[in-house]
């Protein structure tokens, strides 16, 4: 028996520590980050002082939760760049972004630094914009994109898209669809598209001017 329970509690713990991640995934992706850690451990049927011991943050806690999103955020952009036709690259990076969006609200949050006591994603957002600003000079240089357009479109398009609800998964999957769609034809260049207003102040979400 006494042979048994080292295993058996190393065991336990890793049972633990998936019934919290799953708690949690599901709760940062319906309700974003605003959840209390309460909620999440009662949510994974452990007390408060399990969950804190394995996560003492709500960082730690989600950048383990968000570990898939954010390798699969990553995929979506190198994809989208490595594409021949940058304003095809573009889109699907647009669309890819949206249907994430669409499934995750969490995630969006972690991106766009809404919380930065929570969660810092500086190197995903980092990335990002590198791969958008790379995107937008090619398609700009072949006449797709408007001339105007800025990194911080990104950002005013993702903080709009946070504010997307809907009563039920397929519903925000069709509303993130077809408003990827109106942010695609918005972007597109355009006779008679007259010129847009300055772009934003947005440093309060660590935005880094590539285009």
């Amino acid at each position: 028996m006494t042979d048994r329970l080292p295993h058996n509690l190393r065991s336990d713990a890793r049972d633990n520590r998936e019934r919290i991640l799953a708690a949690a995934r599901t709760l940062f992706a319906a309700e974003g980050l605003d959840v209390p850690m309460r909620a999440v451990a009662r949510r994974a049927g452990v007390s408060p002082a399990t969950l804190y011991r394995r996560f003492p943050t709500k960082q730690d806690l989600a950048a383990e939760a968000f570990a898939e999103q954010a390798r699969l955020c990553r995929a979506h952009l190198d994809q989208a760049r490595a594409d021949p036709d940058a304003w095809h690259g573009f889109r699907l990076l647009i669309e890819r972004i949206f249907e994430m969006h669409a499934r995750d609200r969490g995630f969006t949050d972690a991106f766009l630094a809404t919380y930065p006591d929570s969660v810092d994603f500086a190197a995903e957002r980092t990335h990002a914009l590198k791969a958008v600003a790379e995107l937008a000079r090619r398609a700009k240089a072949v006449g797709r994109l408007r001339r105007d357009f800025a990194v911080e479109d990104l950002f005013l398009v993702l903080m709009a898209l946070r504010g997307v609800d809907a009563p039920s998964a397929p519903a925000r999957a069709a509303a993130a669809r077809r408003f990827a769609a109106l942010v695609v034809r918005s972007f597109e260049a355009a006779p008679g598209n007259g010129p847009l207003p300055p772009v934003p102040d947005l440093a309060p979400l660590n935005v880094l001017r590539f285009v």
